[in-house]
């Protein structure tokens, strides 16, 4: 059977000052309910009736398959009750039902993002399973950089579902078609190619979101920045943006966009950059190792073989390997009665090998586990990318990622950075103006 989960003392009710924060006033007519009741009696063995909240179909299905596994695998047998919303709007539910008392999950799935609402003062340590024991055992074979995001305090409080590593998409024929190499080992190189070739074919390497999604447009740049060895935070919520590098990333983008090399899109999944990949107005673009299910292939299923992925280019001597971008963080919540099963549910689903190849499998997600990604079961032909080994690329770049850092007022950022990215993009402001007014208005709007 799993090892249990460490006991855990009642949190005690949530403040209300805490909670008001945390959801952005939504929760405002809950807070006049009474608080909660004390932890519940826990089960310890036997059938569990398991409340799992998730944004995503495809969870879903994995976590339901995964019963069976859990069953064999545990004191426990379970039956599955999913409530399935938007990201945001779950954790808004789980915040004012935390302040009623009543009616929270016992698994949830907080989309990377969204985490970030959990991070506001003590919410965590009094809603969510501290990972910590029960993952002692894995040490950094459990990626370190996949506990960041997700780390409060030194406390890992979710499981990531995913080791998403950026790398470069590019277009195998239309490369070949204007004579281009698919080696070029730096951004400079690709700078160089890029720009002769928008000049003579009006074709981009690369693209940018200027649209009204602003964590998109925030994203895209993110990637560059962390590659970089730049930072949005450090490991203490503390700002980080404002440096050097943020200013250099920034400056690559501009002259690129100018250059014409790199594009704008207003949305990585919409009809905008549809229309670019269709008319191979782009032919290449950086980003993360799930837009190849989530934006690729729904937006270009007939160019199916004509595209590869291979590592990002090199900033130089300088940086990482690969950026990340993205995951959902599976928990489970104290002082319920299914703590300790919800607890042994994930381990026996979650973070074992087999759990993380039939992820791999079914969903596309790369590991957590840094020694699943030798398994030979990884090795599934892609014939997207022309029948490309695509794990081979990610075996390249897993010892070399950035750890990435959040924090509770990631959406001011959000909100302040997206807009002068694009005022930069647009030549409004030169990058270190955009950088440093978006910094001044972060801690103006955040007071720290």
């Amino acid at each position: 059977h799993s090892p249990r989960p460490p006991s855990v003392p009642s949190r005690g009710s949530l403040s209300r000052r805490s909670l008001l924060s945390a959801a952005g006033g939504a929760g405002a007519v809950a807070l006049l309910s009474a608080c909660g009741s004390g932890p519940a009696a826990p089960v310890t063995s036997g059938a569990v009736d398991l409340a799992l909240w998730t944004h995503d179909q495809g969870y879903q299905d994995f976590f339901a398959d995964g019963v069976p596994v859990a069953d064999a695998a545990t004191d426990f047998t379970y039956d599955l009750t999913v409530t399935r919303a938007g990201a945001q709007d779950l954790v808004t539910k789980l915040l004012a039902q935390a302040v009623a008392g009543r009616g929270t999950p016992d698994v949830m799935g907080f989309e990377i993002g969204n985490f970030a609402r959990m991070m506001r003062g003590d919410l965590a340590e009094r809603l969510l399973v501290d990972w910590d024991e029960r993952v002692a055992d894995l040490g950094d074979d459990l990626i370190p950089a996949r506990r960041a995001p997700y780390t409060i305090d030194g406390k890992l409080y979710a499981l990531d579902s995913d080791t998403p590593m950026s790398v470069y998409y590019h277009r195998q024929d239309l490369f070949e078609q204007y004579g281009l190499p698919t080696d070029f080992e730096t951004w400079d190189d690709l700078a160089e190619i890029g720009t002769r070739l928008a000049a003579d074919e009006g074709v981009a390497l690369g693209a940018v979101a200027t649209g009204s999604d602003l964590g998109q447009v925030v994203q895209v740049f993110t990637m560059l920045l962390l590659q970089r060895g730049g930072a949005l935070f450090d490991a203490d919520q503390n700002l980080a943006l404002d440096s050097p590098e943020a200013v250099q990333t920034l400056q690559f983008v501009v002259d690129g966009l100018r250059a014409g090399f790199i594009t704008e899109v207003s949305d990585f999944y919409g009809a905008s950059m549809q229309a670019a990949l269709k008319s191979g107005q782009v032919a290449g673009l950086w980003m993360a190792s799930w837009y190849s299910a989530f934006g690729l292939k729904p937006n270009v299923p007939e160019q199916a073989g004509a595209w590869r992925l291979r590592p990002m280019p090199r900033w130089g001597q300088e940086g990482y390997a690969t950026a990340v971008a993205g995951g959902t963080g599976f928990t489970a919540l104290v002082d319920k009665a299914a703590t300790q099963a919800a607890g042994d549910f994930l381990a026996a689903t979650w973070i074992t090998p087999e759990g993380q190849i039939r992820r791999f499998r079914e969903l596309t997600y790369l590991p957590t586990l840094r020694s699943v990604f030798d398994s030979p079961e990884l090795e599934v032909a892609d014939e997207f990318f022309g029948g490309q080994q695509v794990i081979e690329v990610y075996r390249e770049l897993v010892d070399d990622i950035p750890d990435y850092y959040q924090s509770a007022d990631q959406s001011i950022l959000n909100d302040v950075l997206s807009g002068y990215l694009v005022q930069a993009y647009r030549g409004d402001l030169t990058p270190a103006q955009a950088i440093a007014g978006a910094a001044e208005d972060f801690r103006n709007q955040a007071e720290r």
